[in-house]
């Protein structure tokens, strides 16, 4: 069993999607993949529309997606979240896989592909680029890439500082002299900057439609958004969905979706 694998046998996702900050990442994701729907499927029935969710997990998109009709298909790398999500039901077609290697499904296959998982936990540029390259090779020509990433200043402004390691960060060589974290700081997530996200981009047969702050100041409130009325907490996601497009916010965010088009034509 990897370290990933088993950091996933205890980690309950959904219960993280659930909880308040959770559902301000959950929320925002959510609409901007049916607004990619709605670009990719080009007015077909949902049961036309053919997704394909790359880590999914235990299925908290996949399955939703399913019982509106999508046609969904999930790969989840860890037995333990697969299990759960094929227990789940709800008609999603799951299989163990790894987003390195996606030979299973033929190129152009999805309307839109969801890489919401991988990205966190490739460390080598070399690895991320192969999974970008392979989502992209399996979605038709201009359809959706949506791809999350982990961002590197809320990492620094939480756990360094915020939680104190800051000195011993620097002093471990987790931090470069920029602040940018290393693999060192934590040996399971990897954490981005906008210019990283940029680099992979340009390699891709794919342009960026849009980038997005997934959770955005939320991850940083967690006890304010806790002591929020319901009437409160629908404003302050009002507001998230009004500014997550800001990119003078974005570099702060904890998560960024980064929403891709695919070329028309294939390379």
């Amino acid at each position: 069993m990897t370290d990933l694998e088993a950091y996933y046998n205890k980690f309950n996702e959904d219960k993280r999607l659930d909880s308040r900050h959770g559902r301000v990442e959950f929320i925002t994701s959510q609409k901007y993949i049916h607004e990619s729907l709605e670009a990719a499927g080009k007015d077909r029935e949902p049961g036309q529309i053919k997704i394909l969710d790359i880590g999914a997990g235990t299925g908290r998109y996949s399955i939703p997606l399913a019982q509106e009709g999508y046609d969904v298909t999930a790969v989840e790398l860890v037995k333990h979240n697969l299990g759960r999500l094929k227990q789940k039901g709800c008609g999603v077609h799951a299989y163990q896989g790894n987003a390195l290697n996606l030979k299973r499904f033929e190129r152009e296959s999805f309307d839109v592909t969801l890489l919401f998982g991988p990205m966190y936990h490739l460390h080598e540029k070399e690895e991320k680029l192969t999974a970008l390259q392979e989502a992209v090779r399996v979605t038709k020509p201009g359809g959706r890439i949506l791809v999350a990433y982990v961002m590197n200043e809320f990492t620094v402004l939480t756990y360094g500082f915020k939680e104190k390691h800051i000195l011993e960060a620097l002093q471990n060589d987790m931090l470069t002299e920029d602040y940018h974290c290393t693999e060192k700081a934590n040996p399971l997530y990897s954490m981005v900057r906008l210019e990283d996200i940029a680099e992979l981009d340009a390699q891709v047969n794919a342009a960026r439609v849009r980038i997005i702050a997934a959770d955005g100041a939320a991850n940083y409130m967690r006890q304010y958004l806790n002591a929020l009325s319901e009437e409160e907490f629908d404003a302050f996601v009002n507001y998230h969905l009004a500014t997550c497009e800001r990119m003078d916010l974005m570099g702060a965010s904890a998560h960024t979706v980064d929403i891709l088009e695919k070329g028309e034509k294939s390379i």
